[in-house]
């Protein structure tokens, strides 16, 4: 479940190793440009970590994160051995 805090929406998706991490994050990556709408995110070998904000509005949670935040979940539903923290 995505939090809020700090003025982000933050959320840890777990994969099974690095290849299904990176692949997931490719598929957020072309959501991104689609949406142009760029999070700020890090890896760490199976574990993508997002951190959701509008710089445009001030640095604050807006309607297009949360937008983001729901297309992101869609994304990693189907990924084999995936679960949100």
């Amino acid at each position: 479940m995505w939090q809020e805090n700090n003025n982000r929406l933050c959320r840890k998706f777990v994969f099974r190793d690095f290849p299904t991490a990176f692949s997931f994050m490719t598929h957020v990556a072309l959501l991104a440009e689609r949406l142009d709408h760029h999070p700020a995110w890090k890896n760490v070998w199976n574990t993508v970590e997002f951190w959701l904000c509008t710089h445009s509005a001030g640095d604050v949670v807006t309607g297009k994160d949360r937008h983001m935040a729901a297309e992101i979940d869609k994304l990693a539903a189907p990924y084999p051995g995936g679960s949100a923290t």
